[in-house]
């Protein structure tokens, strides 16, 4: 073992350039990773000690025990409590202060008009609370809010807004209010939580714009006195509250919050990482056994005279998994160092683009380096792993034979073998999302396509490269024909040196498609869904904005212009256990603005008792009309209600449709999240708008849109997404491409005396360089061809499998834009991972390279 050891050193320390292009990989694939981990451990604890630090005066906090939660949703909608318990509170022993918190939905306009925030963090506002110790908000500049229409900001809203204190702005509770900034406030000592705003207002003004009645708040806060600590104060206070309402410690709810943050954003975050650190260590995968696979083919000679001089198969491949050891160790630990600079340079680097995280040092555990350096290790040494045994097989008579250089490829066993994987792959995917959904068999037949598709890479490389290389003979001369046929020379080291990219490029494909299929469908709902002219929205997802006023359908349905304006409001209940969103609207007027599909029962005698649900949801709870159906709301009454119709879509109407009347009596902060309008007949798009556009100035300035642009805003998102998993799948395609060059080096090793007999008959240096790169391009268009079919496919069983498992139709859609940059960018970096291996060929010496054995 001890002279395989020593074997294996001297090989890599004379042959350290073969291994470049392994090493870069390993260490790319472990930095990312070791990255994503130490990144995903920092902001935890750093959200942790921010929520801690603004939270350390609360020693407990009084609120609803029962919250309701939709699907979809992690964080439930709780029953206020009344104010009134402030004072019962402050009666209990060990009590220091107790304070009421008010919260809800509150945007800020900045002073260039446009709203702050809104983009998936909440936009928040409340009563500043007057105990510095209660409140999580610091007072850093200015004084507290006194006087109706007075508010404190948080700093980073301020300066986001271009506002400053004195400043007079616009505050959407929905419905706009004037406010004036008297203050600038920090959190856990930054200047806002990540990109959440608030606005702190007085007490009478978050009861007046942020409840529906006087008299509630969302929680009570309270502080301990000396020598009580928090579970001592829960317990006393227990006794004292009314049935429904809990207390629970301030430590709990600091770590609710950050489970919340963890919850919503930081375990999405990370799993969005992981998933792209297994792409780019399954792309080094490919990478590294086909340098492995090429040098021990090129070895063969060497391994040969081992075995001749006495050397047993075991230590043949002993010497090449040491070697194989070696590189992996290496390039794993340099990954770990790799990875903290990663994970610190994004720390800096989402500040800078808008997104500020929570200050404090990189958080580093043991498990975010143990793992990323043994999934180092063991790819490097799995994927080296049947290259070492085919060392280790060779006979010693392979010592005198001239050359042995990899010819293997498309055998008849690897045809009907991969055949009946694409077959099998085939018959299970189109059951799957086809016959009987089910996203289990569809994933199993996607995974065994990709395997399909590995596998008959080198029976299909030499169709392709000759089909794709048969304009360069013409275009190219004699320098394009012996790069096609440079190319032919070992259809398992092309197909393994493409597959590492047509990997990246499928992936690349597979999102493209999703992300066009998604906005076909938002198109196809809106079409089929909204049979309005033009739709008044907020431009916010996720929990961020702050809705409609109530107010805002009401005045454009009295525009002269108008035939219809219906504002959709968003309630929750249970509905006979189960939480369901509800939506709140005039459904005869939803019935004239939107296509419900067939409707069983009649929309117009809903009133106070009456709802309308979707065939798919009174199938699912096994209703038809005139059933009773029992609603339990958040303010914790129960109600009855029966069934009155059945309708056949939900895109847009949602799944539960109730009257505002009905929802009235239980509602907390009322908005609408959209205001659909139908024009009078003789009234262009283009004049309705205007008069709509006026109106809505009045209320906050929310957009008004024609279905078409309601449509496009709607899925802005999905660019946004594919922007980021662009930028994310760079590194996957990158190490795609340091396999490429890695290849094309080892090849011209391979063949020096070749390219010496080529220089001495006449090619020139230019002539060469042209071949090595076209053998490049070749190589790369074969993988980016074979990408974007495994991506296209993946992206429409995706698609139906989606369809399958929502109750909305999914469109199918291929972006033939896309795809051709795709395409275009695959073949370019092609020519650009040959531009190395090309230079380095063309300044090899003639002489020496006619010499070498």
């Amino acid at each position: 073992m001890n002279a395989s050891v020593r074997l294996s050193m001297s090989s890599l320390r004379a042959h350290k350039r073969r291994f470049a292009g392994t090493f870069l990989a390993v260490f790319l694939g472990v930095a990312f990773l070791a990255g994503t981990l130490v990144m995903g451990d920092t902001l935890r604890a750093n959200f942790d000690t921010m929520f801690g630090d603004a939270t350390s005066g609360t020693d407990a906090v009084v609120r609803s025990a029962d919250a309701i939660t939709t699907p979809g949703e992690s964080q439930g909608v709780r029953q206020p409590v009344s104010t009134a318990l402030v004072k019962a509170v402050e009666q209990v022993p060990g009590v220091a202060v107790a304070a009421p918190s008010i919260q809800g939905a509150g945007q800020l306009v900045g002073a260039n008009g446009e709203a702050i925030g809104g983009k998936g963090p909440p936009t928040l506002a409340g009563n500043w609370i007057t105990d510095p110790e209660l409140n999580p908000y610091r007072l850093a500049e200015g004084r507290t809010p006194a006087r109706s229409g007075e508010v404190v900001v948080n700093r980073g809203a301020a300066d986001k807004g271009h506002l400053k204190i004195g400043d007079t702005t616009t505050l959407r509770t929905p419905d706009p209010v004037k406010v004036t900034i008297v203050g600038l406030a920090t959190f856990g000592g930054e200047d806002g939580m990540a990109q959440v705003t608030f606005t702190g207002m007085t007490q009478a003004d978050a009861e007046k714009y942020l409840t529906a009645k006087p008299g509630e708040a969302a929680t009570i806060q309270v502080r301990a006195g000396p020598g009580v600590s928090q579970q001592a104060l829960v317990d006393r206070l227990t006794p004292v509250l009314p049935k429904g309402v809990e207390a629970i410690t301030g430590q709990k709810s600091a770590q609710e919050n950050t489970d919340m943050v963890s919850s919503q954003f930081l375990t999405v975050f990370t799993t969005f990482l992981l998933v792209f650190s297994g792409i780019a260590l399954l792309v080094a995968t490919f990478s590294i056994h086909n340098t492995f696979a090429i040098v021990i083919a090129q070895r063969t000679r060497e391994n040969a005279l081992l075995r001749a001089l006495g050397a047993s198969r075991r230590q043949v491949t002993a010497a090449t998994v040491t070697e194989a050891s070696g590189v992996a160790v290496t390039a794993s630990a340099a990954g770990l160092a790799g990875g903290i600079g990663i994970a610190a340079g994004l720390k800096a680097l989402f500040p800078a683009i808008g997104f500020p995280f929570p200050e404090g040092d990189l958080v580093i555990r043991t498990l975010s380096m143990v793992l990323p350096l043994a999934v180092g290790i063991i790819v490097c040494l799995g994927s080296a792993l049947m290259p070492a045994v085919r060392a280790g097989r060779t006979a010693p008579l392979a010592a005198l034979r001239e050359t042995a250089v990899d010819q293997s490829g498309a055998s008849r066993v690897r045809a009907v073998t991969g055949m009946a994987l694409a077959a099998f792959a085939t018959g299970a995917t189109l059951t799957g999302v086809l016959i009987s959904p089910s996203l289990l068999l569809a994933g199993l037949g996607a995974v065994l396509a990709l395997v399909a598709f590995v596998v008959l890479g080198p029976v299909a490389s030499s169709t392709a490269v000759r089909v794709l290389g048969s304009p360069l003979g013409r275009l190219r001369g004699v320098t394009g024909g012996l790069a096609r046929r440079n190319a032919l020379r070992s259809p398992r080291r092309t197909a393994a040196t493409a597959s590492a990219l047509m990997i990246g490029v499928a992936v690349v494909s597979l999102f493209t498609v999703f992300g066009a299929s998604l906005k076909a469908t938002m198109d196809q709902t809106v079409s089929r869904s909204f049979a309005g002219d033009v739709a008044v929205s907020t431009p916010s997802f996720g929990a961020g904005g702050s809705g409609l006023s109530p107010r805002l359908a009401g005045a454009v349905g009295r525009l002269p212009e108008v035939d219809t304006a219906v504002g959709l409001g968003r309630g929750v209940a249970e509905v006979d256990g189960k939480g369901r969103a509800l939506t709140v609207t005039d459904p005869i007027a939803l019935a004239r603005t939107f296509d419900l599909g067939t409707v069983h029962g009649s929309l117009t005698t809903l009133g106070t008792d009456g709802i309308a649900i979707t065939k798919a949801e009174a199938d699912r709870q096994h209703l038809t009309t005139g059933s009773k159906a029992q609603l339990a709301f958040t303010d914790g009454k129960k109600q009855t209600f029966t069934v009155r119709a059945v309708y056949g879509e939900s895109e847009l109407a949602g799944d539960y449709v109730i009257t505002r009347s009905a929802w009235a009596p239980h509602r907390t902060q009322d908005a609408d999240t959209l205001v659909a309008v139908s024009f009078k007949k003789g009234v262009s798009t283009a004049e309705g708008k205007a008069a709509v556009e006026q109106v809505a100035t009045h209320y906050g300035n929310p957009q008004v849109q024609t279905r078409h642009e309601y449509a496009q805003s709607s899925a802005g998102g999905i660019d946004m997404m594919l922007t980021l998993v662009y930028a994310l799948l760079a590194l996957a395609v990158l190490i795609a491409l340091l396999g490429i060059a890695n290849t094309l080096t080892l090849a011209i090793h391979e063949r020096t005396r070749e390219l010496g007999l080529l220089r001495a008959v006449g090619q020139t240096r230019s002539q060469l360089r042209a071949m090595v790169r076209w053998e490049s391009v070749l190589v790369a268009a074969f993988g980016t061809l074979g990408g974007l079919a495994l991506g296209a496919f993946l992206g429409w069983v995706l698609v139906k499998a989606s369809d399958g498992a929502s109750d909305s139709a999914f469109a199918f859609a291929l972006p033939p834009v896309q795809l051709v940059v795709v395409a275009l960018v695959g073949v370019a970096a092609g020519a650009l991972a040959g531009l190395r291996p090309a230079r380095r060929a063309a300044r090899l010496d003639v002489l020496r390279a006619i010499a070498t054995e």
